[in-house]
């Protein structure tokens, strides 16, 4: 596989040639090895290990509803009180980052609202704050700490400071 702009991890990797498998912790299972699910998997372990984001708050190709059309997001975080706070879009790093692939994660939130959206091809990667209510966002210059992003204060959550490089 392609090396990625992120830290080295280690994984469980079974089968050969076209018929690769990695074990997603999150999932519990394992999942065909495909250049997009090898930046999946890098990138959720950089969440968990530099991010410090809770394993078990995270949920890996989710799907739901938009329009009445199924969709799914690669991943999907939630603070402790259950509420889901960013949505990450993975590509294969071949694919570009454009405004395609942010108009996709874009229109993923106007269902959902989360707060931050992270784009990623394990070699470039997005963060942006989101205001949902002036339907903006706000590009980041790294990727937030999960401690920071669920700061919550007066029942508004709050970012602050603090953030993993990206």
């Amino acid at each position: 596989m392609k090396e990625l702009n992120l830290p080295s991890y280690s994984f469980k990797i079974t089968g050969d040639g076209d018929s690769m498998m990695i074990l997603d912790q999150i999932r519990r299972k394992y999942v065909r090895l495909t250049p997009e699910e090898w930046v999946r998997q890098n990138f959720i372990q950089y969440l968990i290990t530099e991010g410090k984001y809770p394993p078990g708050l995270m949920g890996v190709e989710v799907m739901f509803k938009l329009n009445r059309l199924k969709r799914r997001v690669d991943i999907l975080i939630h603070n402790r009180q259950g509420q889901p706070i960013m949505i990450v879009e993975c590509k294969e790093p071949d694919v570009k980052i454009d405004d395609k692939v942010f108009d996709q994660i874009v229109t993923y939130n106007l269902g959902m609202k989360v707060p931050y959206i992270v784009v990623t091809n394990g070699i470039d990667h997005y963060a942006c704050k989101v205001d949902s209510e002036n339907n903006k966002y706000e590009f980041l210059m790294a990727i937030p700490l999960y401690e920071d992003i669920c700061q919550v204060e007066g029942g508004r959550q709050k970012a602050e400071g603090g953030r993993a490089e990206g």
